[in-house]
């Protein structure tokens, strides 16, 4: 990826382009690669700024939804951020509704794909095969509709990640906080527009996760991308950028 990591005052981020702040957040084993097409769209008309999720950083007490939402409310008030669209995928998402019910204010819309907290069916809370390089390349697929999409480069980044002993224990600590931190009642307290974009075939958020998303939450919309799995942005790309590009011209003036 061509995209400069920026670091300044602790905090890791890309940021592209001028305008109004897309500020995009990363899942769970994700990375800001995972939205590169998503900046290459958009830079030309949007600030587009990514900060690097602290997962493996922060105190393991510390190491859950609300500690990353605390992060990127700190993050937010480094780069003085305001009346920013937020888009997250995965824990990207989750952290994002975390965000969005303590500090409204900030926050014009809000944007989710593949989103968790209300139910994710993940690696299960543990990785009893870790050291099969197999098993883990499985589980890659398994985020996709199309299993080409898990390229040797990233199953090769996931193994990595999992035998290293100090970030597994901060990924399954990361899992099982987002599986506790249900969102359900919280949900009815956004108001501000609310885009889910969601993957048919999404094996991780299954579509009944959508559904009930856009039933809790007051000003939602809902689209769907076929033949599509847990990371529309990175699997199907153009009919993201497509649907992310309606609902951000809908949102303008508003």
């Amino acid at each position: 990826m061509e995209f400069t990591v920026k670091e300044e005052k602790g905090f890791n981020y890309i940021e592209e382009g001028e305008g109004e702040v897309l500020l995009l957040l990363h899942g769970l084993m994700g990375a800001l690669s995972n939205w590169e097409e998503v900046i290459n769209e958009f830079k030309g008309r949007y600030r587009v700024i990514i900060p690097l999720l602290p997962i493996y950083d922060m105190p393991l007490l510390n190491t859950g939804v609300k500690g990353l939402a605390n992060y990127v409310n700190k993050f937010v008030k480094f780069k003085k951020l305001n009346n920013v669209v937020l888009l997250g995928n995965s824990l990207g998402g989750h952290v994002a509704l975390v965000y969005t019910v303590h500090h409204q204010e900030n926050v014009k819309a809000l944007l989710l794909t593949g989103s968790s907290g209300l139910y994710e069916n993940s690696f299960g809370g543990s990785f009893p095969k870790r050291e099969s390089y197999d098993f883990i390349k499985e589980k890659v697929e398994f985020t996709f509709y199309d299993p080409a999409i898990a390229t040797k480069e990233l199953v090769d980044d996931v193994f990595k990640t999992v035998n290293d002993r100090s970030k597994v224990i901060k990924i399954l600590a990361m899992a099982k906080s987002a599986i506790r931190h249900n969102m359900a009642k919280d949900l009815n307290k956004i108001k501000i527009p609310v885009a889910l974009i969601w993957g048919k075939d999404d094996k991780i958020t299954p579509p009944e996760v959508a559904e009930e998303f856009n039933e809790l939450l007051p000003n939602s919309e809902l689209s769907w991308i076929d033949k599509c799995g847990h990371a529309p942005m990175m699997e199907r790309p153009e009919e993201f950028n497509l649907l992310t590009n309606q609902f951000l011209e809908k949102i303008k003036n508003k």
